[in-house]
């Protein structure tokens, strides 16, 4: 990306699923939901929204191998977009006493985003 233009923060919450993918999609919602960029039009060097250079970094606390980055791409309706998975967000007890084998666990999983928009 040769200039960034904005860039968002978000956070996305897994409460009982343990699903790292659909904290990651809630993160991305969560930083693009309220904002709204009239102007980048006429800012882009061609005017299109479609190659506009969109950078998203999701901080993850587990299960990384089962990201879906293209669950998490469909949030994003414009532009050319690329992914940094790293490490972080958080694991957090959900309070919930495992009673059933077949619940995986309490943990909730909440994952931290960066969306980052330019050109």
């Amino acid at each position: 990306m040769e200039k960034v233009m904005f860039i968002e923060l978000g956070m996305g919450v897994d409460l009982h699923g343990q699903d790292v993918t659909k904290a990651a999609v809630r993160a991305v919602q969560n930083a693009i939901h309220r904002n709204s960029m009239p102007g980048i039009r006429s800012v882009l060097p061609d005017g299109s929204l479609d190659r506009m250079k969109v950078r998203v970094r999701l901080a993850v606390p587990a299960d990384r191998e089962g990201l879906d980055l293209e669950a998490v791409r469909a949030e994003l309706p414009y532009g050319e977009v690329s992914f940094d998975v790293v490490d972080g967000g958080m694991l957090t007890s959900s309070g919930i006493v495992l009673t059933d084998k077949a619940d995986k666990n309490d943990l909730i999983y909440v994952v931290v985003a960066s969306v980052e928009v330019g050109y």
